[in-house]
């Protein structure tokens, strides 16, 4: 069969992380991702954190499969081809801040002027309403309005940062992503597109459900590190081993916590499943003495086959050899023209009929630009005249 999304086209304008998380996504899937550059700055996740001429691991594993074309949208031949480009697209992805897009012509009433059909997709920090629509923002910032950040940490302790960007990834990424394809949905059944304003901090905010459900019944949320999935009750929580690794203690059932102190021949904490207060703490000061006279290894062989929801905390080059992992396929070695052999994360969903694969490399800066201009239409020559002009 097809990949899910073959035939869908995407014009990718963003950078950085969320929009191009949000197109890997659609490009893994099959649609014809085309990320578009500006001639000056590009996508400068190309080089972040690198301190030589190379392509940035983090851009190489976010931008596969997927055609670069480098365009200069302030000039009037650069949004020309952007229109011609947009009359046969079916998603349009931007990340820039509200009305930018206004200035360059490229709005959403101009290109459903020319095709009705079309998805298209802003993602931004706060929308593109309200006082703080025009406001810069990252992850940390999002997460704090959305009163995440606030949840996260240990009790008594300041929050604690994360460089899993929840609202990036689950906030911008994958909220888009599941707009779009319910766009593509609706306009495949109507021929008529929509708009999907994306805000990252909207996002976050409304899969904040724990927190919600306790300001529901209680008026107000619990002091961080109290909650019962933060470090409130000793049956979920994270414990330090002998050689400074940690096992996670995720009994939250019941049953699985009588099977866990069974298994520590500690029959007498049963009683103490979702302890609080200073009973917690007592009680998750024996776990700690517990844990901390035997290596992490001695835990996971510990609870081999004693199904508790009890298992070691990992890093990452521990997660590439996990035999689990391994079986999914979830890491996946690829060539790069540039950077030989890189390693990747597959696309995580299994679909019936369809197997992942890497098709193209990150592309290089504008590496498909006369490509996907002689399909549009135009000769050598005048993608010669625009590279001369610096248009492409």
């Amino acid at each position: 069969m097809d990949k899910p999304l073959q035939g869908v086209k995407v014009l990718d304008l963003t950078r950085l992380l969320p929009g191009p998380m949000c197109s890997l996504h659609l490009a893994d899937m099959g649609a014809d991702v085309i990320k578009i550059e500006d001639p000056i700055q590009g996508d400068y996740a190309r080089w972040m954190g690198v301190t030589k001429p190379q392509q940035s691991g983090y851009f190489i594993a976010v931008n596969r499969n997927k055609r670069g074309l480098v365009l200069d949208l302030r000039t009037k031949a650069g949004q020309e081809i952007f229109l011609k480009l947009a009359k046969e697209a079916d998603v349009i992805l931007e990340s820039f801040r509200p009305r930018v897009v206004d200035k360059l012509g490229i709005d959403y009433a101009s290109i459903k002027a020319i095709n009705p059909r079309i998805v298209y997709c802003a993602i931004t920090g706060y929308g593109q309403t309200g006082p703080y629509a025009e406001l810069a923002g990252h992850d940390l910032n999002y997460c704090g309005y959305a009163g995440v950040s606030d949840q996260i940490g240990r009790q008594g302790q300041a929050p604690v940062l994360s460089n899993f960007q929840i609202a990036d990834l689950a906030g911008g990424a994958l909220s888009a992503a599941m707009g779009i394809c319910a766009a593509l949905f609706s306009a495949h059944k109507t021929g008529q597109g929509r708009y999907i304003d994306v805000s990252m901090t909207d996002c976050t905010l409304a899969h904040s459900v724990i927190s919600l459900s306790r300001y529901l019944s209680d008026g107000e949320t619990l002091p961080r590190g109290e909650d019962l999935l933060s470090g409130g009750v000793p049956c979920y929580g994270i414990y330090p081993t002998a050689d400074n690794k940690f096992m996670a203690v995720g009994a939250l059932e019941y049953k699985f916590w009588a099977l866990f102190c069974d298994t520590i021949n500690k029959p007498e904490l049963k009683a103490q499943h979702l302890a609080t207060g200073e009973e917690n703490e007592a009680v998750q000061a024996q776990l700690v003495t517990l844990f901390t006279a035997h290596p992490q290894s001695y835990w996971i062989d510990k609870f081999s086959g004693v199904d508790c929801c009890v298992t070691p905390i990992l890093r990452l080059e521990d997660s590439e050899n996990d035999p689990h992992l391994q079986a999914r396929n979830m890491f996946i070695r690829a060539e790069h023209p540039t950077e030989g052999e890189t390693l990747q994360f597959a696309f995580p969903i299994k679909f019936s009929d369809f197997e992942f694969s890497i098709d193209r490399h990150a592309p290089s800066v504008g590496e498909h630009s006369k490509e996907i201009l002689l399909q549009l239409g135009y000769d050598e020559a005048t993608i010669e005249g625009f590279a001369k002009d610096k248009v492409i």
